[in-house]
């Protein structure tokens, strides 16, 4: 049915939650279709759904799939495979032979035939395939894009360019979904070890992310972070870059660093020449290096140097990626998405660039049991870089329990620093014991984020005082 997209009548979506999926049913809403879905628990993004118009069911039984929805003739079933396999309404459909499609089968039909910009790695993509969408959208060229995060600036994860060739799509590793992309132009911004309920050790990892860089086109760019090791190999023609932050040895780095008012300035050295006078409108050291990528693919495929000047510091940024919530001399409350020991490590070490002086408490809540048990060590190094830590229970996500395994993993791992426990119920509380804070960030991948407003309005009482 893909193959004749005029077949598809009605799109049912399971997971529909998750931030990939909801680009996708933004995407069929957006073309006039009826589309609804299931997911496990209510979010923020699926109270964004319903406003728009999009059915979301939170009940799995397959009674309350609409009769519009059960004429397999027309209708594209689209599941994540966060879900699992033996979730009632999928087994319904694939039961009855409709066409059930990954997410990621469906971007890269939907894809296929533009000029895909395709961006990749464990860590860093969001921001960065955000990056690239809003230099592409505020030039000339333009762009549609599906991203895996709620651009701030158009406060949404998905729009549609009629008249631009180019898609920008979020490449995500689980599954080895990427691998069903086929890019224009690449990056890929780290291959460390992760989902390894999937790959089973690092160098399968690596092997995916290698096979990934394998299917860029021969007319194609693929930009890699400095130290990512792939593959050697390719379709013959592309042209392989390399960024950093400020390495030399790379192709495109940042030079010049500078801080003011919270926001960096730098300039750009790229094989071309050096683009001076640059500013970036968020905050965190992280984001120069992110934006050092996207910068890079955006004058690649064509962006002028003068659009990217007048765009960078207009960018605002993700929610849930740095999200600065209160900000005064007296408290700061950031909010991260970071859920695997590298990025906490680079969130932290932009919190104590942009704060070297002030006392740092963490809140984090592990998600998935098999990744804490897989990285409870490396969790705890990079979260004994805190002052305090509060530890909220693990959010399973797909998983089931296992044995043994808990947030106490990871917090009897850290002897220099203050470690408490919490719920989500009792956290105000939890966070009332320590000493006063002067920068609170809350991490994590799970629900974490439904207790940003109480935090934000507990913090903001700090102001002033």
């Amino acid at each position: 049915m893909m193959n004749n997209p005029e077949k598809i009548k009605q799109v049912w979506l399971i997971g529909i939650g998750g931030i990939g999926m909801s680009a996708l049913a933004r995407y069929f809403h957006h073309r006039g279709m009826p589309v609804a879905g299931y997911d496990r628990t209510p979010s923020l993004v699926t109270d964004a759904l319903k406003k728009e118009g999009i059915e979301v069911f939170f009940d799995g039984d397959p009674e309350l799939i609409a009769p519009v929805y059960r004429s397999k003739e027309d209708t594209l079933v689209i599941y994540t495979p966060a879900v699992e396999a033996s979730q009632r309404q999928l087994t319904w459909f694939r039961e009855r032979h409709f066409e059930v499609l990954k997410r990621a089968q469906v971007l890269g039909l939907i894809s296929s035939g533009s000029q895909s910009i395709c961006i990749a790695g464990t860590h860093g993509k969001t921001t960065i395939s955000t990056m690239v969408a809003h230099l592409f959208k505020r030039s000339r060229i333009g762009c549609t894009a599906f991203l895996g995060g709620i651009s701030k600036n158009y406060g949404t994860n998905f729009w549609w360019d009629e008249a631009s060739p180019f898609v920008v799509l979020e490449a995500d590793e689980f599954d080895r979904s990427f691998l069903w992309l086929n890019p224009q132009s690449a990056l890929i911004s780290s291959t460390d070890a992760d989902h390894l309920d999937v790959y089973g050790d690092k160098e399968k990892v690596e092997a995916a992310f290698s096979d990934f860089a394998q299917r860029v086109s021969g007319d194609g760019f693929l930009l890699l972070k400095e130290g990512v090791a792939i593959r050697e190999g390719g379709q013959q023609g592309v042209k392989v870059f390399t960024y950093s932050l400020q390495s030399p040895a790379s192709d495109f780095y940042a030079s010049g660093i500078k801080l003011a008012n919270d926001l960096y300035g730098f300039d750009l050295v790229t094989p071309q020449g050096l683009i001076e006078n640059l500013t970036l409108g968020v905050p965190g050291l992280l984001n120069i290096e992110n934006a050092v990528g996207a910068m890079a693919l955006a004058l690649l495929n064509g962006v002028t140097v003068e659009e990217i000047r007048a765009a960078l510091p207009s960018f605002e940024g993700i929610a849930r990626r740095f999200d600065i919530h209160v900000h005064s001399p007296e408290m700061v409350y950031i909010d991260d998405y970071a859920h695997h020991p590298e990025e906490i490590h680079a969130t932290l070490e932009s919190v104590r660039a942009m704060y070297p002086n002030h006392k740092v408490t963490g809140i984090f809540q592990p998600h998935l049991y098999s990744r804490t048990r897989d990285f409870a060590e490396a969790f705890a190094a990079s979260l004994s870089r805190l002052d305090a830590l509060i530890l909220l229970d693990i959010y399973p996500a797909r998983e089931f329990p296992i044995p043994g395994v808990d947030a106490q993993m990871i917090g009897e791992q850290i002897k220099d620093i203050p470690v408490g426990y919490a719920t989500k119920e009792n956290l105000i509380q939890q966070l009332e014991s320590l000493v006063v804070p002067q920068v609170v960030i809350t991490m994590g991948a799970g629900d974490i984020d439904r207790l940003v407003p109480t935090l934000t309005k507990h913090l903001g009482t700090f102001v002033n005082k």
